[in-house]
């Protein structure tokens, strides 16, 4: 039992540990919690599957926080107690109670369906979310660049020989930028090895990134100056290193160091 646990039991939870928060998407907020969308699935047999929520209550009378795992059968709503939590803040005890609910058996990831050629709910929910242009952080940095007076075109090939597009291109100053995906680009800092079909995947990030180094090259020969952005930077930091480049109207080389 950790110290809040111990403090609890001479003083009551705070609000801030089990009462949800303004503003906050209920679904959003429990897809988090538990790992993603597609694990929160209950069996209800047949090959059924119901969406599952955790609900967390102050146990009347005591000073304790319950965990319930909550989902809909046949327009009647089923709960199965979870088990105890004690963190200090409402996120840490929703992913415990998640936690707890997977170990037990209470939940699991629902399965992926048939046509689908992806090697897990987790892969299929990454490759879904890989869209080809106008992602979040796409249009993030593109509207800074807009407000800081640039203009540019979007989605486009640089070079009229080859088809490697580039997200945001200035085609007077010869200078293109692309947006990477932490996952497709195999970022340092955030790139996670599949637990399934391992080597599979290994060897397509691997190929993805010979194809981007081979990419920079390429424009670079051709007098480009190339810019990759990582999806997790701050777009405000990436929006002024690409002003910087566009406005100087020098060539400039990747610094990313795996290029």
């Amino acid at each position: 039992m950790n110290l809040s646990s111990r403090a609890w039991k001479a003083a009551w939870p705070t609000a801030r540990a089990y009462k949800p928060r303004r503003g906050v998407k209920p679904s959003a907020e429990q897809d988090r919690a538990a790992g993603g969308h597609h694990r929160r699935a209950v069996a209800l047999g047949d090959g059924r599957f119901a969406r599952a929520s955790v609900s967390l209550r102050l146990a009347k009378g005591q000073r304790r926080i319950r965990a319930y795992l909550r989902w809909s059968e046949g327009g009647k709503t089923e709960e199965r107690y979870i088990g105890e939590v004690d963190q200090a803040t409402r996120s840490r005890n929703l992913a415990d109670a998640w936690r707890l609910a997977l170990d037990r058996g209470l939940v699991g990831e629902e399965p992926l369906p048939p046509q689908s050629k992806a090697s897990s709910r987790s892969a299929r929910a990454v490759m879904r979310a890989n869209r080809r242009r106008d992602t979040g952080p796409e249009i993030a940095l593109r509207s800074l660049l807009h407000k800081a007076g640039l203009r540019y075109r979007v989605d486009v090939c640089p070079l009229g020989t080859t088809r490697r597009r580039a997200d945001i291109v200035f085609p007077r100053k010869r200078v293109a930028v692309f947006v990477d995906g932490c996952f497709w680009h195999g970022c340092p800092e955030h790139l996670r090895a599949a637990r399934t079909n391992a080597d599979a995947w290994a060897a397509k990030l691997e190929g993805n990134r010979v194809r981007d180094a081979e990419t920079n090259r390429l424009l670079r020969d051709a007098g480009w100056s190339v810019i990759r952005v990582w999806e997790h930077e701050d777009p405000a930091d990436a929006a002024e290193r690409i002003s910087r480049v566009v406005r100087a109207g020098e060539t400039f080389e990747s610094d990313r160091a795996s290029e």
